[in-house]
């Protein structure tokens, strides 16, 4: 089972064009060989109209073609008839979208007046109660009619009006059902998906895409990846364009940095029809991502040179990190094996940023690129290796992009029956000075974050960022981005938008402040239920609006506390966290730190 033609040749899948509104009134045309489409969502109240105009004209102005907006009710859904009504006035011609959860009769009112509607097939038509239920195969069969019932009569509208549908997968509200049948696995919400989208197909209805998103990048890219192999099994005519995004990825450089490596990644194997990046930001900032992201796809894949397709030395739709030796990386320091991935340094960078560690840093280089004496290879080439505990790496100036240059040199080493560690490079010529430090960030985030997707790499080295201290930083965030260290607080935060029950922004923003130093803590904070309790599953802690002006608090997926005004929750979940012991004090964790010791000096 695969999911693309190549894992060293940019191709990009082709799908069936699926129409957003009218092409000739600046509708899109998602699929097919037009580019990927850039889409966002809106953040206000969904009944505040003239906010609501507001925000889509400022998303057009920056290059937005795709405009989503929360239809929680169907009044709300009702008076996307008046914000469509308003845009089209003021001559605005993108196309809306209408986000549905929990409410089939609103979806029906929105098709009425948008050219798209996103349906979750996790709660269109299931209650989520974390329910454990054995169901028989007729048991099974009677759910799905069930299903079809409430469902159909979306297709059939959706169909007559000519709307397009995204049926939207969401790793956070898998059904109860899927649940017991698949469990919480990528597969089960691969089969959520294709239930709905046999429905469809069954009404001859095929103007929908799909989506698989999740909070980790890494199940993000195993879903995608997986869904893209059934489809293909599915037969050709199963071909449909692919929504890509990571949910809940949170603000700043955390958000830029989960988003390039589940975006990113897929979108350098040829996935990928429309994206949306997710920041608990205004929705203007998260444009500029996305076409960053689009740009750099062109520098990060080979689409010239005529290349040996190797063998997968790896599961690309289960995630297990490739076997290696465990070597000596530094004094005191091993890479390889069990122990965590590493990061290394230049000399130059090194000597910037070493007269600036304290004992109590986090953030410290681990060995010196140049004193590691490092294997450097062609992994075209065929080459051999005296010693099992020699670190390799892929040679500089060569004429292959980074990633399928470390995907050669696994399967090569693989074939050769060697497990010497491999250190990761983000770039494989001297780093353009001039690029921005945006640029910057994407560019090693999908490079080293798809191959740690993939298993691969026991070091990281990180040089297209050229300020010393910053790529020491980013090569940090892009682990703990990737699930594979954590040095810092993680926070899974969901963008803003009219289901919000608080002020997200200043909201995590106030959680950070008393919570960042609680390394290895992980907190969960969320606007409203929808997505809630599952995206929370592996989060330590996490912070939900319940009602206007309350909030719940949760210990991973289970509500413990509710209904606590919104002036007290953050000290609230700060006594959660003390109960259960997480907690330390700011003092005490510096004091901590202090008496760790300081990354090994050069010899």
């Amino acid at each position: 089972m695969r999911y693309g033609r190549s894992l060293v040749r940019y191709e990009r899948r082709l799908t069936r064009e699926v129409v957003v509104g009218d092409p000739a009134r600046r509708g899109v045309t998602m699929g097919g060989h037009h580019p990927v489409v850039v889409q966002s969502m809106l953040t206000c109240d969904t009944m505040d109209t003239e906010a609501c105009v507001a925000q889509t004209l400022d998303l057009a102005a920056v290059g937005c073609q795709l405009v989503r907006i929360t239809a929680p009710t169907i009044k709300d859904a009702a008076n996307l008839e008046s914000i469509v009504s308003a845009l089209r006035a003021r001559g605005c011609l993108v196309p809306i979208v209408a986000d549905i959860h929990f409410k089939p009769d609103a979806a029906m009112e929105a098709a009425k007046w948008v050219e798209k509607v996103r349906v979750n097939p996790g709660n269109y038509a299931d209650s989520k109660k974390f329910a454990v239920k054995e169901y028989t195969d007729d048991q099974y069969e009677a759910e799905l009619c069930r299903i079809e019932e409430r469902f159909a009569p979306l297709v059939k509208r959706c169909r007559d009006l000519g709307r397009a549908m995204r049926i939207g997968t969401n790793h956070g509200s898998l059904s109860d059902r899927i649940m017991n049948r698949f469990g919480d696995t990528p597969l089960g919400m691969v089969e959520s998906a294709l239930e709905f989208a046999r429905i469809a197909r069954r009404h001859d209805y095929h103007q929908f895409v799909f989506s698989m998103k999740s909070s980790n990048p890494k199940i993000m890219i195993e879903c995608y990846r997986l869904l893209v192999a059934r489809l293909d099994e599915l037969g050709g005519d199963w071909n449909y364009p692919i929504h890509l995004g990571v949910t809940e990825a949170g603000d700043g450089e955390d958000g830029r940095i989960k988003s390039a490596i589940g975006i990113g990644s897929l979108l350098a194997d040829g996935l990928g029809d429309t994206i949306r990046v997710s920041l608990t930001e205004e929705s203007v900032h998260e444009i500029p991502v996305c076409h960053d992201l689009l740009r750099q796809t062109s520098t990060l894949v080979n689409t010239t040179e005529d290349l040996e397709e190797p063998i997968a030395p790896w599961d690309p739709f289960t995630f297990n990190r490739r076997t290696a030796e465990e070597i000596e990386l530094s004094e005191g320091i091993r890479c390889g094996g069990e122990q965590t991935v590493r990061v290394v340094v230049p000399q130059s960078v090194w000597d910037q940023v070493a007269p600036r560690i304290r004992p109590r840093d986090d953030i410290r280089p681990e060995a010196i690129y140049e004193d590691l004496q490092v294997q450097e290879v062609d992994p075209r080439e065929e080459f051999e290796i005296t010693c099992a505990t020699q670190l390799i790496t892929v040679r500089d100036d060569l004429s292959l992009p980074p990633i399928p240059a470390f995907r050669l040199l696994a399967s090569r080493l693989a074939y050769m029956g060697r497990t010497n560690p491999i250190l990761l490079k983000d770039c494989l010529n001297a780093p353009d000075p001039e690029m921005a430090p945006s640029l910057a960030l994407l560019r090693a985030s999908v490079v080293i974050g798809s191959l740690l997707a993939d298993g691969i790499g026991d070091a990281i080295l990180v040089r297209s960022e050229p300020g010393a201290g910053a790529s020491l930083r980013l090569a940090y965030t892009i682990l703990q981005s990737a699930g594979c260290r954590s040095f810092k607080t993680d926070y899974v935060a969901c963008p803003s938008c009219g289901r919000t029950l608080f002020n997200l922004q200043n909201v995590t923003a106030r959680i950070k402040a008393r919570t960042e130093h609680l390394k290895g803590v992980k907190i969960a904070i969320m606007g409203c239920i929808v997505n809630g309790p599952g995206e929370m599953a592996d989060a330590d802690f996490g912070y939900v609006g319940g009602a206007p002006g309350k909030i719940n608090l949760y210990i991973g997926k289970q509500a413990v506390k509710f209904n606590i005004p919104e002036a007290e929750a953050v000290e609230r979940l700060v006594d959660l966290i003390r109960e259960n012991g997480k907690w330390v004090d700011p003092e005490a964790a510096e004091t901590d730190e202090a008496q760790e010791p300081v990354a090994a000096q050069p010899a």
